[in-house]
């Protein structure tokens, strides 16, 4: 008898195993279970944000519809006397070219979030490359400087889009503050999302034309310049070489 409940006990542990090997060995965005369990995982992160000593801080735009607010945020930023990364879509820059020249014009860094807003991990490699050389085409069209930077539609990535981005010189950037501002939360809402999240190196996700961007623009604004943050574009805080990116997407200088 004793022999038996030892005998199913060993099967049991062996089903165990197997199961656990087999969960190891799915896939998860192109890394194994065991690699992400284990943290080894080889799945291409972005910059999520970047490690450093300075208080210095990244703000940045996604502008794909509608451009009213565009203008007061420019105005904002120049009173705070301070520079932001605008991520434009190709098809925004169609509709709004002399906005894209005033962005420029203000100082403010430019970046492609794609052409047309797809959700990119369900394009080919191809198609990917494509909708990243037509958007930055017709934003160089319009300002004459070179794009260097990519936001992926949705935060959505996977290691193709990214190798495509690289293989491009671009670099892909996410965030680690979401202000969620196009929820439609109020300014106060906004501001106090951010600033109960921001650290040294945080790149903060806003919408060039949520609803109540300008009043939670300028409340963030004040609060970081009393706390002593530097607010500057995502190029002018990332480091541009020698650099690691971690599992966490934070980027690390070598």
């Amino acid at each position: 008898m004793r022999f038996c409940v030892l005998k199913k006990r060993t099967i049991k542990i062996c089903i165990a195993m197997i199961a656990i090997a087999v969960l190891l060995s799915l896939s998860i965005n192109g890394a194994t279970s065991a690699e992400v369990y284990f943290g080894y995982s080889t799945r291409k992160v972005p910059i999520y944000n970047v490690e450093t000593d300075e208080k210095q801080v990244a703000i940045s735009f996604d502008a794909a519809w509608g451009a009213d607010k565009t203008q007061g945020i420019l105005d904002i930023l120049k009173e705070f006397d301070v520079s932001a990364t605008f991520f434009l879509v190709g098809f925004w820059v169609d509709d709004y070219p002399e906005m894209v020249k005033a962005i420029d014009e203000a100082g403010m860094e430019i970046g492609t979030h794609s052409n047309t807003h797809p959700d990119m991990i369900k394009l080919d490699k191809n198609t990917m490359a494509n909708e990243l050389e037509t958007s930055i085409s017709k934003i160089t069209a319009v300002t004459g400087k070179p794009v260097k930077l990519f936001r992926a539609p949705f935060g959505s990535y996977n290691n193709t889009l990214l190798d495509v981005a690289e293989g491009m010189g671009l670099k892909t950037i996410q965030w680690d503050v979401d202000s969620l501002d196009w929820k439609g939360l109020s300014a106060n809402n906004i501001s106090q999302r951010v600033l109960s999240r921001v650290k040294n190196g945080s790149i903060i996700l806003m919408h060039n034309n949520s609803d109540n961007v300008l009043d939670g623009l300028r409340l963030i604004l004040n609060r970081l310049k009393v706390q002593g943050y530097k607010v500057t574009s995502v190029g002018e805080l990332v480091i541009s070489e020698n650099y690691t990116i971690d599992r966490n997407g934070v980027q690390h200088k070598n």
